[in-house]
């Protein structure tokens, strides 16, 4: 099992199977609107801007787990996303990614690349997982890594 055989739905309700994302390189993030690394959408769309034309998309997971900082509605996560940050990269319908209703994607991605100490748990939002182009996850990183600190990881897979 990898990466393209997991389906999401996305903001707008419809589903989307992964497997639409084969041949590009992934960075897979779980994201909040009221987080202190909030900001970080900027820089996310800056390498989706950047690279999107090599075959690089990054995949937004909203998620309200920590602190509450993801409360609005698919239809408020979007239009946050679209005014504060001209997101244009995909963004799906809000999941939760530690506990019993993890989605089936966040608990492949925590069981490929776990983190500190071998811990599957995810530790605060912005947490991102890179994947190549085969659906493979290739490395994790903590919310305080900035994307731009990401690009040569990228590169290297493109």
């Amino acid at each position: 099992m990898n990466v393209h055989d997991h389906v999401a739905r996305r903001l707008d309700g419809t589903e989307q199977a992964l497997e639409a994302f084969r041949g590009q390189v992934l960075l897979i993030v779980n994201v909040a609107s009221r987080c202190g690394f909030t900001p970080q959408y900027a820089g996310l769309e800056a390498l989706y801007g950047k690279f999107r034309d090599r075959g690089f998309a990054v995949l937004g997971f909203p998620c309200n787990q920590f602190g509450a900082q993801e409360p609005g509605s698919e239809a408020e996560i979007g239009r946050f996303c679209d005014t504060t940050y001209g997101v244009s990269f995909p963004m799906f319908a809000k999941i939760d990614v530690n506990g019993g209703n993890a989605h089936p994607l966040y608990r492949h991605l925590k069981g490929e690349k776990p983190g500190v100490l071998g811990t599957e748990t995810i530790k605060w939002n912005f947490t991102k997982f890179l994947v190549n182009r085969e659906g493979e996850v290739v490395k994790r990183y903590a919310p305080n890594v900035a994307p731009g600190a990401l690009e040569a990881d990228i590169v290297a897979l493109l």
